[in-house]
């Protein structure tokens, strides 16, 4: 199970920080995706914020879990309105990439707990 956790974790961890750096850099890829489903350029940075911390909570996690734990449920929420923002606005060609991230994030916060 440790295993198992720290595998998820730490690809979730990966994930999140490249996302991270993505949106406070303002990478095409991002800008092209956010307004798709009608986010302004100007949320990135906070956007960049919330999933940085959110990637050094996981990490803080591994070793204090009460910080991981809410740092995954964070992400849960975060991915869960990721998700419904694409399905709201008919966004599909790219929906794998939430889906994806929400569920290394039901994941990680799974094992957190289970842990």
């Amino acid at each position: 199970m440790v295993i198992a956790l720290v595998s998820v974790t730490l690809v979730n961890i990966l994930f999140n920080a490249i996302e991270s750096v993505a949106n406070f850099m303002g990478a095409d890829w991002i800008k092209k995706n956010s307004h798709a489903v009608g986010v302004p350029d100007s949320w990135l940075p906070f956007l960049g914020f919330v999933k940085g911390a959110a990637a050094v909570g996981l990490a803080v996690g591994l070793f204090w879990r009460p910080l991981g734990v809410a740092a995954g449920i964070g992400l849960v929420v975060f991915f869960v309105l990721a998700t419904a923002l694409h399905v709201r606005h008919r966004v599909f060609h790219n929906i794998a990439g939430p889906i994806l991230f929400l569920a290394l994030s039901i994941a990680a916060l799974w094992l957190m707990l289970a842990a």
